[in-house]
């Protein structure tokens, strides 16, 4: 009988791929944990012969404690969230600069209407003002990445020349509407149900993200439509020519990546408890990263979901490892970027590998 792998080399090389994260990730995480040194923390009290309360210290390794690795989980899902939309948007052969911009908007105009249901807002109200600062921000974010994907397919533009005016002129309306200021005062029940979870670990972006990965990767790799994604991405002409409505597809894997920045805004505000314009700034670098890392690649018709998840972990790790290594934090950004140039390199070098078996095999 012909193994799995033999029939389906696509499904063999994605195992490895994502095989090889997980690796990297673990060895990642034992370097930080062996290096990354020991600090005193607070874990309680005690009360001494006098009555008094007295803090109780204790030596933890500064990767390897409870606390660390919840704030990592935690700023992983956020970017995890939009990488699985970014990923889409690539495996189509396309690329998406305006993620962080839809993030800020919908943040905004999310919490405008998160304040107007809050405490302090003109409609106090209960779970209604909860539903509609939800509708608002996931609206925001899905109809943002629909223009983005309409104007792609109406003007015949590449996508980096849409997405990157997108990104100024969204996140100059975002500026516009809250000139410059924060937004707070949400309903408390809808920072209780973000903010839910255990001990310090919020579970519920963990959740999320879970979530959104599995829905991902089901629909790639389970679903007609996510195979037409990888058609377009590996030939546009000839998956025009076999009847695909390639425009159909990209307005899909656009709206996708609104929808996710949308999703990854509206978690942060109920985590954060407020938002400003400046949200997001940089978040298109890390987003993209993670994609191209998790496998993507940027000629298109190669990714998956896990791989953005596990590759946006990898780059969390690595902002992780710079502060906790006592590293110049200037240099994060210098990291992330080399990161993504050996990705695409390794990645061009893969696909002349594989370019030079099919000629042998010819």
């Amino acid at each position: 009988m012909t193994p799995a792998s033999a029939r389906n080399p696509f499904r063999a090389a994605l195992r490895l791929q994502e095989g090889g994260l997980v690796l990297v990730i673990l060895l990642l995480g034992l370097l930080l944990a062996i290096f990354g040194g020991t600090v005193e923390r607070r874990v309680g009290f005690t009360t001494n012969a006098d009555g008094e309360k007295i803090p109780v210290m204790e030596k933890q390794n500064k990767f390897c404690n409870a606390r660390t690795l919840a704030q990592l989980a935690k700023d992983t899902s956020f970017i995890a969230i939009m990488s699985v939309g970014a990923t889409f948007v690539i495996i189509s052969g396309g690329i998406d600069l305006s993620v962080g911009a839809i993030y800020a908007l919908a943040s905004v105009l999310g919490a405008m209407v998160f304040h107007r249901y809050g405490p302090d807002g003109s409609s106090p109200g209960g779970v209604g003002g909860i539903i509609a600062g939800l509708l608002a921000c996931l609206g925001v974010g899905a109809c943002s990445g629909l223009l983005n994907g309409a104007m792609i397919v109406a003007l015949k533009v590449h996508p980096f020349i849409i997405t990157l005016g997108t990104m100024a002129i969204l996140r100059g309306i975002a500026f516009v509407i809250t000139k410059g200021q924060s937004i707070g005062g949400f309903p408390q029940g809808f920072r209780d149900m973000v903010l839910w979870g255990v001990n310090d670990l919020s579970l519920m972006p963990l959740i999320v993200m879970v979530v959104v990965a599995v829905i991902g990767g089901i629909y790639l790799t389970r679903l007609a439509a996510g195979r037409r994604i990888y058609a377009v991405g590996g030939n546009e002409l000839a998956s025009r020519y076999s009847g695909i409505r390639v425009e159909w597809v990209k307005l899909s894997v656009f709206l996708f990546s609104g929808l996710t920045a949308g999703i990854s805004a509206l978690l942060s505000l109920g985590y954060y408890g407020a938002a400003t314009s400046g949200d997001g700034q940089g978040y298109e670098l890390n987003v993209i990263a993670a994609a191209v890392v998790g496998g993507a690649s940027l000629s298109g018709g190669k990714g998956s979901a896990l791989g953005a998840l596990l590759g946006a972990l990898l780059i969390q790790m690595i902002s992780t490892g710079i502060v906790i290594l006592g590293i110049d934090q200037n240099y994060s950004q210098i990291i992330i970027g080399a990161v993504v140039i050996i990705a695409v390199v390794l990645d061009q070098i893969n696909n002349w590998l594989a370019r030079r078996r099919l000629t042998k095999a010819g």
